[in-house]
């Protein structure tokens, strides 16, 4: 009689080892099929590099969360088995595997890309408990509860924007899929360890995409032969968003903070994008080259050195996700508020709001440097004369 751990390690590596065989084969098909990045304006890619390799991800993690695991796992979770558990995500991760195929190959137009990410997230909201009924607000606030018409739109706004955040980071070799390996391995010892309403099989299926993550990653890292395409980092956010929907719903506090501060790098990166398009005068959606990965190698690192940089961040906000797990409240909200302060001073030094909008240094200079001080009132005196 083998024991479960043992034939869970199996399913792993298996799990690994059919991303590793599926990528080549999913890199001759993206030729075939004309799921090509050409290089442009906004890519860093000088040559034209195969797309959509995120379907070896999907099929991955198919295959072991609908065959293997259904044949190890006998336990239940408020009455269901694991595949009755999981067929209704991996559908949803279908829809938008398939929306983000077609875009590798067609480009879709931006309400199409959407309309598919509404319609995968309605899914999960019908079919699935991976819903935001209600929501405690952090650190002595009350527990809210939703209405269904209330609660379904929340869940949807929920994973179109992290579904979208995730997809806004993928601008570097090997950035999204390792942003997301460290971002799920916390998401699953925070799963196993700290969330009250105790449910394995979120733990076990977090594992299992890490290794689907994990079979591909060493094509996409720096130098890159594949791409993820939209393919891959839809669905990676996709299946991110779902899965720490079962934090946000908890009733402590730091349930709720915690998936927010793992998903630090595509949450911080996508506010900050908004904000500093918004304060230009420009569409909140419009792209630019001024995020977090385009600041960093503009700074002079190279690609390899960006990518680790942005892997040092993810692990900072992975740290503190569990140091709060541990914290007093007082603890925690002196965290929230150093996590805070730290992402906008190191935005404002990079120049990720753009040029001249630097307000916390501003006030750092005007405490710590008596010239600008003196320059600041000389300032202000000659406008109240005026």
């Amino acid at each position: 009689m083998i024991p479960f751990p043992l034939k869970f390690i199996l399913v792993l590596l298996g799990t690994f080892f059919i991303g590793v065989i599926l990528t080549p084969l999913v890199r001759l098909l993206a030729f075939k099929i004309g799921a090509v990045d050409y290089p442009n304006a906004r890519r860093i890619n000088k040559k034209p590099m195969p797309s959509s390799g995120g379907l070896a991800i999907v099929i991955s993690f198919s295959v072991a969360t609908l065959v293997f695991m259904p044949m190890i796992v006998q336990a239940t979770f408020h009455g269901k088995g694991y595949f009755d558990y999981i067929w209704p995500v991996v559908s949803g991760g279908g829809i938008i595997a398939l929306t983000g195929l077609i875009d590798d190959v067609k480009e879709l137009k931006p309400l199409a890309k959407m309309s598919g990410i509404v319609l995968a997230a309605s899914l999960i909201w019908l079919l699935t408990d991976f819903r935001l009924n209600h929501f405690k607000i952090p650190f002595g606030g009350p527990l809210l509860h939703f209405a269904p018409w209330l609660s379904f739109i929340l869940t949807v706004i929920w994973i179109i924007s992290i579904t979208n955040a995730v997809n806004l980071i993928d601008g570097l070799d090997g950035l999204v899929s390792g942003v997301s390996i460290i971002s799920l391995v916390t998401m699953g010892i925070v799963s196993y360890f700290f969330l009250p309403d105790h449910n394995v099989f979120l733990t076990l299926t977090i594992f299992v995409l890490v290794m689907s993550i994990a079979g591909f990653f060493p094509y996409n890292y720096h130098p890159a032969i594949i791409y993820l395409g939209d393919t891959g980092a839809l669905f990676i956010g996709f299946m991110i968003a779902v899965l720490s929907l079962q934090g946000l719903k908890n009733a402590t506090a730091v349930a709720v903070i915690t998936p927010m501060i793992i998903l630090g790098v595509p949450i911080t990166d996508t506010f900050l994008a908004i904000v500093r398009r918004t304060l230009s005068g420009q569409k909140f959606y419009t792209p630019d080259k001024r995020h977090l990965h385009h600041r960093l190698l503009s700074l002079g690192l190279t690609h390899r050195g960006t990518v680790l940089v942005i892997y040092g961040i993810s692990m900072i906000f992975a740290m503190i996700s569990l140091l709060l797990n541990v914290s007093s409240r007082i603890g925690g909200v002196l965290l929230v508020i150093s996590l805070l302060f730290g992402v906008e001073l190191l935005s404002e030094l990079i120049g990720v709001l753009g040029q001249n909008r630097t307000p916390l240094l501003n006030v750092l200079r005007f405490i710590g440097n008596s010239a600008y001080r003196e320059e600041i009132r000389t300032k202000f005196r000659n406008r109240r004369k005026k």
